[in-house]
Formats: structure tokens, sequence, C-alpha cells
């Protein structure tokens, strides 16, 4: 989603089939309906009615505007009878879906481009003389049926916003002009579609994610050539959007061809969910402790930890206008701004030295207004993401760029941060982080419905676990039990980890002296191993689907362990071998490199290989291992320091990844149901080099 902006969805064909503008429109329907559900839900069942009664409204509002003379229609008008609601909620559920259950946006999605497609067939069969159409339903009410399924939905052609467009490409020329390689492309013409050409190797997009979070990408890795074939370009595909993927964008509904193709919405898309995240590196108390300024007790201060980096930018402005008196709150990076009095106020406050005559406050013009303002930042050193017309029409994307740019440059934050007791609980060691991140990014990566900024904050509810093991464990959640956020009452939050554990414990998880209450406490290391066992179910679960591989036998450690030596060995390197995933020798790189280029020759440069001697040899090993496997398809989410120290749990999941990557692909091998050797085997599956899976393939999981 990139600034909030663009909606995706897993599913290419309804990604294709909705513009943004309908997708936005659309997600705003589904939870409208949901708020207005007495229970606070909307489960699958409830899909017609709620569908049905959301279509009358919208065609009785456009029948008073266009004739107040007309009554709008009774009942659900031109809806589905309910044979006709069965059919299509049984054409479009999944094996895993049912009726009590909780319907997700892509469920509403699907229904209602299943009835779009059935009303729209009955239209057609009721003007050839009220003949059913194949698939549809004749009626004479069926076209106002149509008009309104088709009113938000006119054409399959994605839009793009030209002011966004013009705003990141001024970004990617000021921050990219001076690589050697992209030297001789930048800067980028605004006005034409060339960003859309240059990006189609995927070495741009691969050096604006290290540019947002420096380092994820190992250089050496990105083909690099000016003349590039399909191969290597697919190449730099995967690995951007595997890369994408490790720092936090939403790729689900991104594929390798997408880029390759150029296609602007998806292409434009990924750009600005990178140039968010580098915007918003600093919104966040590690980064920048002393936004502890904005809190005054350690209530508020778990609250903050909470918010998402753009609530934490909002209540971060709201702060500085308070200082300077401005009566109003800022909820919004759009309509809350359009008149610009929020920026003259906040731009005064922190930096009054560049003010100039004649104020923005006393202009009464609003672009002038606006065009005072971003004179006004220009003068502080901040550059532009938008145009004066670009505030006066509260584009909420490059407002949010525009503020989060004078966040960097200028936070108004006093430099010595006030001394307060519950500041001391900020600190987690290194390794307790690195793993908050990794369980983070993958839960994030499933596409589950919440977002979360912080996994010790936001997983105390138990809502979000209960999620992640519906989905990785589909139909294991009692929903009728579960209590839907917002959660006020603390011992609601303790039945959702009571039945989180319960379900664990079903899983055969290992669940010593844990009790739900441990996870609302936020109890960091208990969440953490409740996490790790998740992932590793998931893990093997995917594993023991590939049937064909595994003839369905339950896929252990072991298995995995043996599968890596038993590749790496028959690969001719006999002497290269790991004990266990707490082998020390792992920290080299060596034996990693090894299973990479066993299931994969080409896929590693033996000419960048370091002997992983030293500890600087070790880190460009483990820098380089990384990105060969994002390069090579794996969907990976751990850190060089991973592997430098050896930790056992993200070397199973490096392991792990590699084998499921190869053993999908078309022709490999499988275990051996007995002693997990291999054998010579072949399937239809296809090659993941798309990238645009859930972490580990979520859907392989049912």
């Amino acid at each position: 989603m990139g600034f909030d902006g663009l909606v995706v969805v897993s599913d290419p064909y309804l990604q294709r089939r909705f513009t943004q503008a309908d997708l936005r429109a659309l997600q705003a329907q589904y939870a409208a309906l949901r708020d207005a559900s007495s229970s606070g839900r909307l489960r699958m069942r409830d899909l017609p009615a709620a569908i049905s009664s959301l279509r009358g409204a919208t065609v009785s509002a456009k029948a008073d505007a266009e004739n107040e003379n007309s009554a709008p229609e009774p009942g659900p008008g031109p809806g589905l009878t309910d044979e006709e609601w069965a059919s299509v909620l049984k054409a479009v559920a999944r094996a895993d879906e049912r009726p009590h259950q909780d319907a997700s946006f892509e469920l509403f999605l699907r229904v209602y481009a299943e009835m779009q497609l059935r009303l729209k067939s009955a239209g057609a069969g009721a003007g050839a003389g009220g003949k059913k159409a194949a698939g549809g339903i004749a009626r004479s009410s069926s076209s106002s049926a149509v008009a309104f399924l088709t009113a938000a939905t006119t054409t399959l052609l994605h839009t793009i916003s030209e002011s966004e467009k013009a705003s990141y490409v001024g970004h990617i020329n000021a921050y990219l002009a001076e690589d050697p390689f992209l030297r001789s492309a930048l800067p980028i013409d605004p006005a034409t579609d060339h960003i859309f050409h240059v990006t189609k190797d995927g070495v741009l997009l691969c050096k604006l994610i290290n540019l947002a979070v420096p380092g994820t990408i190992d250089e050496r890795a990105i083909n690099t050539k000016r003349v590039l074939n399909l191969w290597e370009k697919n190449e730099n595909h995967t690995l951007c959007l595997n890369s994408a993927k490790a720092i936090g964008c939403t790729v689900v509904n991104i594929g390798t061809q997408d880029l390759a193709e150029g296609r602007p919405h998806l292409v434009l898309g990924l750009i600005s969910q990178i140039i968010k995240i580098q915007l918003l590196a600093d919104v966040n108390l590690k980064s920048t402790p002393q936004l502890v300024e904005l809190v005054e007790d350690s209530k508020e201060m778990e609250e903050l930890m909470s918010l998402s980096p753009e609530k934490i930018l909002l209540r971060w402005m709201n702060f500085q206008l308070k200082k300077g008196g401005f009566q109003r709150t800022v909820s919004n990076f759009s309509s809350d701004i359009k008149d610009s009095e929020a920026y003259a106020c906040l731009l005064n406050v922190l930096a009054p030295e560049c003010s100039a005559k004649p104020s923005a406050m006393s202009v009464k013009d609003l672009l002038h207004r606006a065009r005072l303002v971003l004179e006004h930042a220009d003068r502080m050193g901040c550059k532009r993401y938008l145009t004066p017309k670009d505030i006066v029409d509260g584009l909420p994307n490059l407002n949010l760029a525009f503020v989060a740019h004078i966040f960097q440059k200028r936070n108004g934050l006093s430099k010595q941060m006030k001394q307060v007791s519950f500041v001391d609980g900020l600190s987690d060691d290194a390794q307790v982080s690195r793993e908050e991140r990794s369980f983070r990014l993958w839960i994030n990566s499933l596409g589950i419905s919440t977002y979360i900024n912080n996994v010790f904050e936001d997983l105390r509810n138990g809502w979000v676990l209960l999620e992640v093991i519906d989905k990785i464990a589909p139909g294991s959640v009692n929903w009728k039990m579960a209590n839907c956020p917002p959660i006020k009452l603390p011992f609601k939050k303790v039945e959702n980890c009571n039945q989180v554990l319960k379900i664990g414990k079903e899983l055969k998880f290992s669940l010593v002296n844990i009790a739900g209450n441990d996870i609302v406490q936020g109890n960091k290391k208990l969440i953490l191993a409740f996490l790790w066992q998740l992932m590793r179910y998931n893990i093997l679960q995917l594993l023991k689907n590939l049937r064909f591989h595994s003839n369905g036998k339950e896929i252990t450690d072991n298995d995995i362990l043996v599968w890596a030596n038993k590749k790496v060995k028959d690969s001719g390197k006999h002497q290269s071998r790991m004990e266990s995933f707490k082998d020390r020798s792992l920290s080299s790189g060596t034996f990693f490199l090894d299973l990479l280029s066993a299931v994969e020759p080409r896929v590693v440069n033996w000419s960048l290989v370091t002997k992983g001697e030293k500890d600087e040899e070790k880190q460009m090993n483990a820098s380089y291992i990384i990105s060969v496997a994002r390069k090579l398809g794996c969907s990976i989410f751990l850190l060089p320091e991973d592997i430098l120290e050896v930790n056992q749990k993200m070397m199973l999941t490096l392991t792990a990844s590699i084998m499921y990557w190869y053993l999908k692909r078309p022709t490999s091998h499988s275990l051996d149901s007995e002693n997990g050797s291999s054998c010579e085997t072949s399937s239809t599956t296809t090659s993941d080099d798309s990238a645009s899976e859930s972490s580990f393939d979520d859907n392989a999981a049912r």
C-alpha cells in the first residue's frame, strides 16, 4: 500500500478487476459494513444481506439525485434470491472458508465481483427478451442492478496519480543521482512515463531499497551489466521483491513479470512504499528516543510504542502545533491540512528564522498560502514532495512524505531527553530486537488483515495471534469465542490469549509455564518463544504439504539437515557439512554458499566469495548469502548478524526456505518416506520466481 493509498490484494485477478479508486471505495464500504454490525464482525454468511443493503442504499441515493419523484426500490431490489446467493458463495469460497468465519476484505471482493458478473449476464439476458443467460439470472429489474454495480467499476484500467509520480521521480533523481550505474539514466523526466522503462531491469528498484534501508541488498548480487538477458532481469526482480518484503513492503500482488513489463500502477505502488519506509525510518523511539517528550507516563508510552509511524508523526505534529497555540487537532494528512494553516504554524514553531513577509496566515487565497508554506520549507532545507495544489487537494500520500521530510530535517525535540523511569524498558538486547523484527516482517507477509508495528505491543490482545494461527492452521480458531478489537476489558484480551495457547497445545507446542496473561503483559521472552514455534510449524507444514516430495509424512528439523548435507555432498563438496543448526562453522558462510550453488549452480559468483576466516570476510559472505537466497526466490527475514552469531532458529528458517524453493521446482528430488534420502521425481508445480507469495507460501498451508 503506497503511503496508504495503494490497496493491494493477494489475488491477481481481483487486483486487475478493480481500479485503485474502486478498491479504496469498496474497502471503505467493507469497513462500514463491519462496523455497522452489532457484533463488530462481518461473517461470510452475512455477506448476502450486507451487500444487498449496500446496493439498495446506493441505488436509492442515485435515484433520488436523478429524479426527485422516484421512489427507492423495496427490500433488496434486484439482488439475488437465497438460492442464487448460495450459488455465489459456493462459487467463490475456498476450502478453508466457513460461513461462520469472519469474511476477509478479499472474500468480500470475490463475492462482489461474482455478483457483478452474474447480474451483468442477467442484464444481457433481460435485454435479449428476458431469457436467462448462461450462468446468470434474468429479471426485469436487472438493468438497475447492473447500473449500480458498474457505476464504480466502469473500467479495468488502473489509474495513477501524476502528482505522485512526479514527486517520486524527483525523490529518485535527488537521492540516486550520484550512483555510478544509474548516472546515465538519471535524471528521469517526471512528465513522461520513462520511470516505468528505467525500472524494467530491476537495478533502480534494488538501489532504491538500499537507499531506504542501507545494507538490505548486497549489491554484488545485483546483475548490473549494461545489457541484461531475460533471466538476469528476472533475478533482479526476484531479488527486489523478496528484499522489499524483508523491509516491510506489501508485495503479495506483484510478480516479476509485472516489473518486467513496467506496469505503472504496480511499479509506482512499490516505489511509493519503499520511499515511505525511507522517510519514516526515524519516526520511532529506537531511532529518535527524543520522541519520549510526547508522553507523560508509562501508559502513554505503551500506546506510543504500538502506533504506526504515520500515527506517531501526527502525534508529533500536534505536539509542535500546541506549542504554537494552534487550536485544532490534525488527525489526517488530507482534509485537516488543506487550508495550510497547520503547516504555517508548524514551520513557524520549527524554523521561525526562515519565515518571511507576508506571513502565510495573513493570506486568504489557499493556493497562495500553500505556496508561501512551501517557500518557507525550502528556506529551511526541506525538499518539496508536493505542489501548492497538492496541499489544497489534500493528497494524503504526498502530504505524509512532506511532513516526514520536515521531521527528518528538524523535529524540534529536545536533544537532552528527559529522564523518566519508564524509558528504561526501551533498550532490548540485539538478538531480541532482531528476532522481533524477523517475526514482525514474517507476520505482515502472511497477508492477515492487521498490520503490526511492534510485536510485543500489537500481539497483547491476542487477536493478531489468532489471525496468524488461522492462516497457518486453518479451521483451528473458534471465532465465536474470540473477542474482536478494540478490546478495552483486560479479561477479554486474556480470553483471546488463552485460546491462542489452547490451540498451541493442540499443535503440540512446548508451552511450559506460559499463561494467556503473560502475552497480555507483553512478556518478551515468552512471546518470542511462541512466535518461533508458530513460524517453525508453518515451515514444516509447508514442506509436508509438498506431498509429491514428502509422501505426506511429517517433516522434522533433522530431515531438513539431512537434505541440506546430501545436496552439498552430491554437488561434489564432500568436506562441506553442518553438524547441526548451531554448528559454529556456519558463521563463515561457506556451507550456505555451497548449498545455494548446489540447488542452482549459476546463482553464486564464486569470485565474490571470501574464505570466511576473518570477521570482515564472514560479514561479507553472510550479506551475500542473504541476497543470493532472495535472488533465487527464497522469502527470508534474517540479518547477516544471525549468520555470524549462528542463530539456531534463523539457520533453520534459511535452510528450510532454500529446501522449499528447491522442492517446488518443476523437477527436483523428494524425501524418502523412511530415511530422508532422495529420489528423482517430477511435478507440475511452477518455479517460485514471482516472489509475490506470502512468506513460505501461506496458501500451501491449507
